[in-house]
Protein backbone atom coordinates (compact mmCIF):
# COMPACT_ATOMS: atom_id res chain seq x y z
CA UNK A 1 0.00 0.00 0.00
CA UNK A 2 1.12 3.51 -0.80
CA UNK A 3 -0.28 6.52 1.08
CA UNK A 4 0.10 10.13 0.01
CA UNK A 5 -0.18 12.55 2.93
CA UNK A 6 -1.10 16.17 2.38
CA UNK A 7 2.56 17.16 2.16
CA UNK A 8 3.67 14.62 -0.45
CA UNK A 9 3.76 17.20 -3.27
CA UNK A 10 3.30 20.56 -1.57
CA UNK A 11 6.60 22.24 -2.41
CA UNK A 12 8.01 22.62 -5.89
CA UNK A 13 11.60 23.48 -5.14
CA UNK A 14 14.54 21.65 -3.64
CA UNK A 15 16.90 23.03 -1.03
CA UNK A 16 20.55 22.10 -0.64
CA UNK A 17 23.30 23.41 1.61
CA UNK A 18 27.04 23.53 1.09
CA UNK A 19 29.32 22.49 3.92
CA UNK A 20 31.51 25.14 5.51
CA UNK A 21 35.21 24.27 5.47
CA UNK A 22 38.09 25.52 7.59
CA UNK A 23 41.41 24.53 9.10
CA UNK A 24 40.75 26.45 12.34
CA UNK A 25 37.61 24.70 13.57
CA UNK A 26 33.93 24.48 12.68
CA UNK A 27 30.68 24.70 14.62
CA UNK A 28 27.38 23.47 13.15
CA UNK A 29 24.02 24.05 14.80
CA UNK A 30 20.31 24.43 14.17
CA UNK A 31 20.61 28.22 14.43
CA UNK A 32 23.46 30.01 12.73
CA UNK A 33 23.68 32.71 15.43
CA UNK A 34 24.41 30.00 17.97
CA UNK A 35 27.00 28.49 15.62
CA UNK A 36 28.60 31.94 15.33
CA UNK A 37 28.69 32.17 19.12
CA UNK A 38 30.54 28.86 19.34
CA UNK A 39 32.89 29.72 16.50
CA UNK A 40 33.77 33.01 18.20
CA UNK A 41 34.85 31.06 21.29
CA UNK A 42 37.14 28.94 19.11
CA UNK A 43 38.57 32.20 17.78
CA UNK A 44 39.34 33.30 21.32
CA UNK A 45 41.46 30.22 21.99
CA UNK A 46 38.76 27.82 23.13
CA UNK A 47 38.57 24.19 22.08
CA UNK A 48 35.70 22.11 20.68
CA UNK A 49 34.18 21.65 24.14
CA UNK A 50 34.25 25.37 24.92
CA UNK A 51 32.62 25.99 21.55
CA UNK A 52 29.94 23.36 22.12
CA UNK A 53 29.02 24.74 25.54
CA UNK A 54 28.90 28.30 24.18
CA UNK A 55 26.74 27.16 21.29
CA UNK A 56 24.38 25.28 23.61
CA UNK A 57 23.87 28.32 25.83
CA UNK A 58 23.27 30.47 22.76
CA UNK A 59 20.73 28.00 21.34
CA UNK A 60 18.65 28.48 24.47
CA UNK A 61 18.40 32.16 23.54
CA UNK A 62 17.86 32.06 19.78
CA UNK A 63 16.08 28.69 19.45
CA UNK A 64 14.06 28.58 22.70
CA UNK A 65 11.37 26.33 21.24
CA UNK A 66 13.88 23.47 21.20
CA UNK A 67 16.29 23.70 24.14
CA UNK A 68 17.66 25.81 26.95
CA UNK A 69 18.60 26.01 30.62
CA UNK A 70 15.34 24.30 31.55
CA UNK A 71 16.19 21.22 29.46
CA UNK A 72 18.29 18.06 29.48
CA UNK A 73 20.36 15.88 27.16
CA UNK A 74 23.64 14.16 26.32
CA UNK A 75 27.06 15.18 25.05
CA UNK A 76 29.57 12.80 23.47
CA UNK A 77 33.10 14.23 23.67
CA UNK A 78 36.19 13.03 21.81
CA UNK A 79 39.40 13.97 23.59
CA UNK A 80 42.02 13.85 20.84
CA UNK A 81 45.02 13.83 23.17
CA UNK A 82 43.69 10.94 25.24
CA UNK A 83 42.08 9.27 22.19
CA UNK A 84 39.00 8.61 24.30
CA UNK A 85 35.27 9.21 23.98
CA UNK A 86 33.20 10.19 27.02
CA UNK A 87 29.48 10.70 27.53
CA UNK A 88 28.00 13.42 29.70
CA UNK A 89 24.47 12.41 30.67
CA UNK A 90 22.49 15.41 31.92
CA UNK A 91 19.01 13.96 31.58
CA UNK A 92 16.07 15.25 33.58
CA UNK A 93 14.97 13.76 36.91
CA UNK A 94 11.52 13.57 38.47
CA UNK A 95 11.02 15.37 41.79
CA UNK A 96 11.33 13.22 44.88
CA UNK A 97 7.80 14.15 45.89
CA UNK A 98 6.09 13.24 42.63
CA UNK A 99 2.80 11.37 43.01
CA UNK A 100 1.49 9.08 40.27
CA UNK A 101 -1.99 9.89 41.55
CA UNK A 102 -1.51 13.42 40.19
CA UNK A 103 -1.61 11.95 36.66
CA UNK A 104 -4.78 9.82 36.32
CA UNK A 105 -5.32 8.26 32.90
CA UNK A 106 -7.92 9.75 30.58
CA UNK A 107 -8.71 7.79 27.39
CA UNK A 108 -10.08 10.95 25.81
CA UNK A 109 -6.70 12.68 25.99
CA UNK A 110 -4.16 11.97 23.21
CA UNK A 111 -1.04 9.99 24.07
CA UNK A 112 2.02 11.92 25.16
CA UNK A 113 4.91 12.72 22.82
CA UNK A 114 6.59 9.50 24.01
CA UNK A 115 3.63 7.32 23.06
CA UNK A 116 2.32 6.81 26.60
CA UNK A 117 -1.41 6.99 27.47
CA UNK A 118 -2.93 10.43 27.97
CA UNK A 119 -3.71 11.77 31.44
CA UNK A 120 -6.34 14.18 32.73
CA UNK A 121 -5.90 17.70 31.32
CA UNK A 122 -2.64 16.61 29.68
CA UNK A 123 -0.93 17.72 32.88
CA UNK A 124 2.12 15.54 32.20
CA UNK A 125 2.61 17.36 28.87
CA UNK A 126 1.86 21.00 29.60
CA UNK A 127 2.05 23.27 32.63
CA UNK A 128 3.96 23.16 35.90
CA UNK A 129 3.04 19.52 36.55
CA UNK A 130 4.97 18.49 33.43
CA UNK A 131 8.34 19.88 34.59
CA UNK A 132 11.26 17.70 35.69
CA UNK A 133 14.47 18.83 37.39
CA UNK A 134 16.57 20.16 34.49
CA UNK A 135 20.13 18.98 33.96
CA UNK A 136 21.29 21.30 31.18
CA UNK A 137 23.24 23.84 33.22
CA UNK A 138 24.98 21.24 35.34
CA UNK A 139 25.75 19.07 32.33
CA UNK A 140 27.15 21.90 30.23
CA UNK A 141 29.24 23.27 33.08
CA UNK A 142 30.52 19.77 33.89
CA UNK A 143 31.61 19.27 30.29
CA UNK A 144 33.38 22.63 30.36
CA UNK A 145 35.08 21.99 33.69
CA UNK A 146 36.32 18.54 32.62
CA UNK A 147 37.36 19.26 29.04
CA UNK A 148 37.23 23.00 28.37
CA UNK A 149 40.16 25.32 27.96
CA UNK A 150 39.07 28.92 28.58
CA UNK A 151 37.10 30.60 31.37
CA UNK A 152 33.43 29.83 31.97
CA UNK A 153 32.53 33.52 31.83
CA UNK A 154 34.11 33.80 28.37
CA UNK A 155 32.12 30.79 27.20
CA UNK A 156 28.87 32.38 28.41
CA UNK A 157 29.59 35.86 27.05
CA UNK A 158 28.13 35.33 23.55
CA UNK A 159 24.85 33.97 24.95
CA UNK A 160 24.60 36.91 27.35
CA UNK A 161 25.12 39.35 24.47
CA UNK A 162 22.39 37.62 22.46
CA UNK A 163 19.99 37.53 25.43
CA UNK A 164 20.46 41.24 26.09
CA UNK A 165 19.44 41.96 22.51
CA UNK A 166 16.45 39.61 22.64
CA UNK A 167 14.99 36.82 20.54
CA UNK A 168 15.50 37.60 16.82
CA UNK A 169 12.22 37.19 14.97
CA UNK A 170 11.90 36.10 11.36
CA UNK A 171 9.20 34.11 9.61
CA UNK A 172 10.57 30.88 11.09
CA UNK A 173 10.24 32.31 14.62
CA UNK A 174 6.66 33.29 13.83
CA UNK A 175 5.96 29.74 12.65
CA UNK A 176 7.41 28.13 15.77
CA UNK A 177 5.47 30.39 18.13
CA UNK A 178 2.27 29.95 16.13
CA UNK A 179 2.57 26.15 16.37
CA UNK A 180 2.68 26.42 20.17
CA UNK A 181 0.47 29.49 20.58
CA UNK A 182 -2.45 27.73 22.24
CA UNK A 183 -0.24 26.24 24.94
CA UNK A 184 1.85 29.36 25.46
CA UNK A 185 -1.30 31.40 25.96
CA UNK A 186 -2.10 29.53 29.21
CA UNK A 187 1.02 30.72 31.03
CA UNK A 188 1.06 34.50 31.73
CA UNK A 189 4.84 34.84 31.55
CA UNK A 190 5.23 32.66 28.43
CA UNK A 191 2.47 34.63 26.75
CA UNK A 192 4.07 37.95 27.71
CA UNK A 193 7.50 36.95 26.37
CA UNK A 194 6.66 35.04 23.20
CA UNK A 195 3.27 36.47 22.22
CA UNK A 196 3.29 40.17 23.06
CA UNK A 197 -0.12 41.53 22.18
CA UNK A 198 -1.57 38.02 22.52
CA UNK A 199 -0.43 36.72 19.14
CA UNK A 200 2.72 35.28 17.53
CA UNK A 201 5.32 37.97 16.84
CA UNK A 202 5.77 39.52 13.44
CA UNK A 203 9.24 39.24 11.85
CA UNK A 204 11.84 42.01 11.91
CA UNK A 205 11.92 42.61 15.66
CA UNK A 206 13.59 41.37 18.83
CA UNK A 207 11.54 40.05 21.73
CA UNK A 208 12.51 40.98 25.28
CA UNK A 209 13.39 37.73 27.05
CA UNK A 210 12.63 38.99 30.53
CA UNK A 211 15.15 38.00 33.19
CA UNK A 212 17.10 35.56 31.02
CA UNK A 213 20.12 37.83 30.42
CA UNK A 214 20.37 38.58 34.14
CA UNK A 215 20.17 34.85 34.87
CA UNK A 216 22.98 34.09 32.42
CA UNK A 217 25.13 36.80 34.04
CA UNK A 218 24.48 35.25 37.44
CA UNK A 219 25.55 31.85 36.13
CA UNK A 220 28.69 33.37 34.58
CA UNK A 221 29.61 34.86 37.96
CA UNK A 222 28.55 32.05 40.30
CA UNK A 223 28.66 28.90 38.16
CA UNK A 224 26.13 26.07 38.24
CA UNK A 225 25.79 26.23 42.03
CA UNK A 226 23.65 29.32 41.48
CA UNK A 227 20.89 27.01 40.23
CA UNK A 228 21.60 23.77 42.07
CA UNK A 229 21.22 25.08 45.61
CA UNK A 230 21.91 28.81 45.30
CA UNK A 231 19.70 31.89 45.02
CA UNK A 232 18.80 31.23 41.40
CA UNK A 233 17.60 27.75 42.37
CA UNK A 234 15.61 29.22 45.25
CA UNK A 235 13.90 31.63 42.86
CA UNK A 236 13.15 28.90 40.35
CA UNK A 237 11.78 26.50 42.95
CA UNK A 238 9.60 29.21 44.48
CA UNK A 239 8.11 29.90 41.05
CA UNK A 240 7.68 26.16 40.40
CA UNK A 241 5.95 25.56 43.73
CA UNK A 242 3.58 28.49 43.19
CA UNK A 243 2.68 27.00 39.82
CA UNK A 244 1.84 23.60 41.30
CA UNK A 245 5.05 21.65 40.66
CA UNK A 246 6.30 19.20 43.28
CA UNK A 247 9.93 20.21 42.59
CA UNK A 248 11.71 21.59 45.66
CA UNK A 249 15.17 23.08 46.20
CA UNK A 250 16.49 19.77 47.55
CA UNK A 251 15.67 18.18 44.19
CA UNK A 252 17.97 20.71 42.54
CA UNK A 253 20.68 20.21 45.17
CA UNK A 254 20.51 16.42 44.72
CA UNK A 255 20.83 16.52 40.93
CA UNK A 256 23.91 14.74 39.56
CA UNK A 257 25.53 14.57 36.15
CA UNK A 258 26.65 11.12 35.00
CA UNK A 259 29.95 10.80 33.10
CA UNK A 260 30.75 7.46 31.49
CA UNK A 261 32.70 5.97 28.63
CA UNK A 262 30.79 6.14 25.37
CA UNK A 263 28.75 3.20 24.17
CA UNK A 264 30.91 1.54 21.52
CA UNK A 265 30.15 -0.03 18.17
CA UNK A 266 32.17 -0.74 15.05
CA UNK A 267 31.29 -0.57 11.37
CA UNK A 268 33.61 -0.99 8.37
CA UNK A 269 36.73 -0.51 10.46
CA UNK A 270 35.39 2.63 12.14
CA UNK A 271 34.70 2.97 15.85
CA UNK A 272 31.32 4.47 16.67
CA UNK A 273 31.00 6.29 20.01
CA UNK A 274 27.46 7.16 21.04
CA UNK A 275 25.43 7.99 24.12
CA UNK A 276 24.66 5.37 26.73
CA UNK A 277 22.02 2.70 27.37
CA UNK A 278 19.17 5.13 28.06
CA UNK A 279 19.65 6.94 24.74
CA UNK A 280 19.03 6.01 21.12
CA UNK A 281 22.58 4.64 21.10
CA UNK A 282 21.75 0.95 21.66
CA UNK A 283 19.30 1.00 18.73
CA UNK A 284 21.91 2.77 16.63
CA UNK A 285 24.55 0.11 17.36
CA UNK A 286 22.09 -2.76 16.88
CA UNK A 287 20.95 -1.38 13.52
CA UNK A 288 24.54 -1.04 12.28
CA UNK A 289 25.22 -4.64 13.29
CA UNK A 290 22.33 -5.70 11.04
CA UNK A 291 23.60 -3.49 8.20
CA UNK A 292 27.07 -4.95 8.51
CA UNK A 293 25.66 -8.44 8.01
CA UNK A 294 23.30 -7.71 5.11
CA UNK A 295 24.33 -4.64 3.09
CA UNK A 296 26.16 -5.02 -0.22
CA UNK A 297 27.63 -1.53 -0.54
CA UNK A 298 28.93 -2.26 -4.05
CA UNK A 299 25.36 -1.77 -5.28
CA UNK A 300 25.50 1.91 -4.30
CA UNK A 301 22.72 3.96 -2.72
CA UNK A 302 19.42 2.65 -4.07
CA UNK A 303 16.60 0.22 -3.44
CA UNK A 304 18.89 -2.40 -1.87
CA UNK A 305 20.52 -0.02 0.62
CA UNK A 306 17.28 1.69 1.63
CA UNK A 307 15.65 -1.72 2.10
CA UNK A 308 18.47 -2.90 4.35
CA UNK A 309 18.43 0.37 6.31
CA UNK A 310 14.64 0.05 6.77
CA UNK A 311 14.91 -3.56 7.95
CA UNK A 312 17.72 -2.65 10.35
CA UNK A 313 15.80 0.29 11.80
CA UNK A 314 12.55 -1.63 12.18
CA UNK A 315 14.33 -4.48 13.94
CA UNK A 316 16.12 -2.18 16.38
CA UNK A 317 12.93 -0.27 17.15
CA UNK A 318 11.01 -3.51 17.70
CA UNK A 319 13.51 -4.51 20.37
CA UNK A 320 13.32 -1.10 22.01
CA UNK A 321 9.53 -0.84 22.07
CA UNK A 322 9.18 -4.30 23.58
CA UNK A 323 11.63 -3.32 26.30
CA UNK A 324 9.78 -0.21 27.45
CA UNK A 325 6.22 -1.33 26.71
CA UNK A 326 4.95 1.49 24.53
CA UNK A 327 3.69 2.09 21.04
CA UNK A 328 5.67 4.84 19.32
CA UNK A 329 6.36 8.52 19.69
CA UNK A 330 4.28 11.13 17.95
CA UNK A 331 6.66 14.07 17.84
CA UNK A 332 9.14 16.10 19.84
CA UNK A 333 11.47 19.07 19.64
CA UNK A 334 15.19 18.90 20.27
CA UNK A 335 18.39 20.65 19.22
CA UNK A 336 21.69 19.18 18.08
CA UNK A 337 25.10 20.78 17.60
CA UNK A 338 28.48 19.44 16.57
CA UNK A 339 31.91 21.01 16.93
CA UNK A 340 35.48 20.23 15.87
CA UNK A 341 38.70 22.11 16.54
CA UNK A 342 42.09 22.09 14.83
CA UNK A 343 43.44 19.47 17.25
CA UNK A 344 40.78 16.95 16.27
CA UNK A 345 38.70 17.27 19.43
CA UNK A 346 34.99 16.80 18.69
CA UNK A 347 31.66 17.17 20.44
CA UNK A 348 28.24 15.85 19.45
CA UNK A 349 25.66 17.37 21.80
CA UNK A 350 21.90 16.91 21.78
CA UNK A 351 19.60 18.54 24.27
CA UNK A 352 15.96 19.35 24.53
CA UNK A 353 12.92 20.82 26.21
CA UNK A 354 11.14 17.72 24.82
CA UNK A 355 8.03 19.25 23.27
CA UNK A 356 8.00 22.55 21.35
CA UNK A 357 8.58 25.20 24.06
CA UNK A 358 8.65 22.38 26.62
CA UNK A 359 5.96 22.73 29.28
CA UNK A 360 5.18 26.18 27.82
CA UNK A 361 6.02 27.68 31.18
CA UNK A 362 8.45 30.56 31.71
CA UNK A 363 9.58 31.11 35.30
CA UNK A 364 9.06 34.82 36.05
CA UNK A 365 12.02 35.26 38.38
CA UNK A 366 14.62 33.80 36.01
CA UNK A 367 13.15 33.96 32.49
CA UNK A 368 13.90 30.23 32.05
CA UNK A 369 11.60 28.22 29.79
CA UNK A 370 11.01 24.82 31.39
CA UNK A 371 10.92 21.27 29.99
CA UNK A 372 7.97 18.90 29.98
CA UNK A 373 9.99 15.76 30.75
CA UNK A 374 7.30 14.23 32.98
CA UNK A 375 5.82 13.15 29.65
CA UNK A 376 8.89 10.91 29.21
CA UNK A 377 7.54 8.66 31.97
CA UNK A 378 4.74 6.14 31.69
CA UNK A 379 1.83 7.09 33.98
CA UNK A 380 1.00 3.37 34.28
CA UNK A 381 2.80 1.31 36.95
CA UNK A 382 4.94 -1.71 36.24
CA UNK A 383 6.98 -0.59 33.23
CA UNK A 384 10.69 0.29 33.01
CA UNK A 385 9.70 3.86 32.23
CA UNK A 386 6.95 4.21 34.88
CA UNK A 387 7.23 7.36 36.97
CA UNK A 388 8.59 7.15 40.50
CA UNK A 389 10.36 9.33 43.03
CA UNK A 390 13.59 10.98 41.78
CA UNK A 391 13.67 8.76 38.69
CA UNK A 392 15.95 9.76 35.83
CA UNK A 393 14.85 9.73 32.18
CA UNK A 394 15.78 6.23 31.02
CA UNK A 395 14.36 6.02 27.49
CA UNK A 396 15.44 8.71 25.05
CA UNK A 397 15.94 8.88 21.31
CA UNK A 398 18.84 11.32 21.39
CA UNK A 399 21.76 9.77 19.55
CA UNK A 400 24.83 12.05 19.44
CA UNK A 401 27.61 10.07 17.80
CA UNK A 402 31.32 10.47 17.04
CA UNK A 403 33.20 8.23 14.61
CA UNK A 404 36.94 7.55 14.81
CA UNK A 405 39.44 5.38 13.00
CA UNK A 406 42.77 4.35 14.53
CA UNK A 407 42.38 6.99 17.23
CA UNK A 408 41.67 9.83 14.77
CA UNK A 409 38.33 11.64 14.74
CA UNK A 410 36.29 11.42 11.52
CA UNK A 411 32.90 13.00 12.18
CA UNK A 412 30.46 14.05 14.88
CA UNK A 413 26.78 13.85 13.96
CA UNK A 414 23.33 13.90 15.49
CA UNK A 415 19.85 15.20 14.91
CA UNK A 416 16.63 16.46 16.46
CA UNK A 417 13.09 15.22 16.10
CA UNK A 418 12.05 12.56 18.66
CA UNK A 419 11.67 9.13 17.03
CA UNK A 420 13.09 10.50 13.77
CA UNK A 421 16.49 11.13 15.42
CA UNK A 422 18.08 7.69 15.36
CA UNK A 423 16.99 6.74 11.80
CA UNK A 424 18.38 10.04 10.54
CA UNK A 425 21.67 9.77 12.43
CA UNK A 426 22.15 6.18 11.31
CA UNK A 427 21.63 7.03 7.64
CA UNK A 428 23.88 10.07 7.82
CA UNK A 429 26.68 7.94 9.27
CA UNK A 430 25.85 5.07 6.92
CA UNK A 431 26.04 7.20 3.79
CA UNK A 432 29.55 8.25 4.79
CA UNK A 433 30.81 4.86 6.01
CA UNK A 434 29.04 2.53 3.57
CA UNK A 435 29.33 4.62 0.42
CA UNK A 436 32.11 7.13 1.01
CA UNK A 437 29.94 10.23 0.80
CA UNK A 438 31.27 13.47 2.20
CA UNK A 439 29.40 15.15 5.05
CA UNK A 440 27.93 17.64 2.58
CA UNK A 441 26.74 14.88 0.28
CA UNK A 442 25.31 12.87 3.18
CA UNK A 443 23.41 15.85 4.61
CA UNK A 444 21.79 16.48 1.23
CA UNK A 445 21.06 12.82 0.41
CA UNK A 446 17.33 11.91 0.63
CA UNK A 447 16.42 9.61 3.49
CA UNK A 448 13.71 7.25 4.62
CA UNK A 449 12.21 6.99 8.08
CA UNK A 450 11.40 3.69 9.79
CA UNK A 451 10.56 2.88 13.40
CA UNK A 452 8.53 -0.35 13.33
CA UNK A 453 5.22 1.46 12.89
CA UNK A 454 3.91 -0.74 10.07
CA UNK A 455 5.13 1.42 7.19
CA UNK A 456 8.19 3.39 6.12
CA UNK A 457 8.28 7.01 5.04
CA UNK A 458 10.07 7.78 1.77
CA UNK A 459 11.29 11.08 0.40
CA UNK A 460 10.21 11.17 -3.28
CA UNK A 461 13.70 12.45 -4.17
CA UNK A 462 14.93 8.85 -3.94
CA UNK A 463 13.61 8.46 -7.49
CA UNK A 464 10.87 6.47 -9.18
CA UNK A 465 12.92 3.30 -9.59
CA UNK A 466 13.76 3.13 -5.89
CA UNK A 467 10.23 4.08 -4.97
CA UNK A 468 8.69 1.27 -7.03
CA UNK A 469 11.16 -1.30 -5.70
CA UNK A 470 10.49 -0.38 -2.05
CA UNK A 471 6.73 -0.48 -2.65
CA UNK A 472 7.05 -4.22 -3.33
CA UNK A 473 8.31 -4.85 0.21
CA UNK A 474 6.84 -2.11 2.39
CA UNK A 475 3.76 -0.02 2.92
CA UNK A 476 5.00 3.44 1.95
CA UNK A 477 4.18 6.92 3.17
CA UNK A 478 5.35 9.34 0.49
CA UNK A 479 6.34 12.66 2.05
CA UNK A 480 8.64 15.50 1.12
CA UNK A 481 11.44 16.77 3.33
CA UNK A 482 10.11 20.17 4.36
CA UNK A 483 10.62 22.95 6.88
CA UNK A 484 7.42 21.77 8.58
CA UNK A 485 6.36 19.13 9.35
CA UNK A 486 9.85 17.82 10.07
CA UNK A 487 9.34 14.19 9.08
CA UNK A 488 12.97 13.18 8.51
CA UNK A 489 14.60 14.82 11.52
CA UNK A 490 17.05 17.74 11.41
CA UNK A 491 20.67 16.53 11.09
CA UNK A 492 23.77 18.49 12.03
CA UNK A 493 27.38 17.38 11.78
CA UNK A 494 31.06 18.17 11.46
CA UNK A 495 33.77 16.10 9.81
CA UNK A 496 37.54 15.88 9.68
CA UNK A 497 40.00 14.40 7.22
CA UNK A 498 42.62 12.71 9.43
CA UNK A 499 45.22 12.92 6.65
CA UNK A 500 44.92 16.58 5.65
CA UNK A 501 43.25 17.94 8.78
CA UNK A 502 40.55 19.60 6.65
CA UNK A 503 37.42 20.34 8.70
CA UNK A 504 33.84 20.89 7.57
CA UNK A 505 30.36 21.32 9.01
CA UNK A 506 26.80 21.34 7.74
CA UNK A 507 23.18 21.47 8.88
CA UNK A 508 19.89 20.20 7.48
CA UNK A 509 19.03 21.85 4.13
CA UNK A 510 15.40 22.30 5.22
CA UNK A 511 16.34 24.18 8.41
CA UNK A 512 16.22 27.81 7.24
CA UNK A 513 18.03 29.32 10.24
CA UNK A 514 20.59 26.54 10.76
CA UNK A 515 24.13 26.45 9.49
CA UNK A 516 27.81 25.93 10.10
CA UNK A 517 30.42 28.59 10.89
CA UNK A 518 34.19 28.41 10.63
CA UNK A 519 36.25 29.59 13.56
CA UNK A 520 37.70 33.05 12.94
CA UNK A 521 41.38 33.61 13.45
CA UNK A 522 40.33 36.46 15.72
CA UNK A 523 36.87 36.88 17.20
CA UNK A 524 34.38 38.94 15.23
CA UNK A 525 31.38 37.99 17.37
CA UNK A 526 30.63 41.47 18.65
CA UNK A 527 30.67 42.90 15.14
CA UNK A 528 28.31 40.13 13.97
CA UNK A 529 25.85 40.89 16.77
CA UNK A 530 25.91 44.62 16.07
CA UNK A 531 25.13 44.08 12.40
Amino acid sequence: MVSYPLNHATEHWQNTKHAVSSDTGVVAAQHVLAAEAGASVLGRGGNAVDAAVATAFALGVVEPWMSGLGGSGYAVIWDARAAKASVIDFQGVLPAGIEAADYPLDPNVPMSIMGFPGVVDGRNVQGYGAVSVPGALKGLSHAHQRFGKIGFDAVLEPAITLAERGLPCNWFTTLQVALAAEGLSHDPQARAVYMPGGRPPLPEQFLDLGQLAVTLKTIADDGPDAMYGGQLGESMCADLERGGSRIRLQDFADYEVIETEALAGRHRGVDLHTAGPTSGGPRFIEAFEYIGRHLDSSQGIGAHSYRIYADALNSAWRTHNRRIGRETEVGGCTSHLSTVDDQGNMVALTYTLLDRFGAKVVLPGSGILMNNAVSYFDPRPGFPTSMSSAKRINASNMCPTIATRDGESLFAVGASGANFIMPCTLQLAGFMLDFGLTLEQAINQPRIDASDRGSIRVDPRVGEEVFQALAQDFDLEVAQAMVFPKLYSCPTGVSRDPVTGALSGANDPTQPVGGAVAAPRSSAFEEQVET
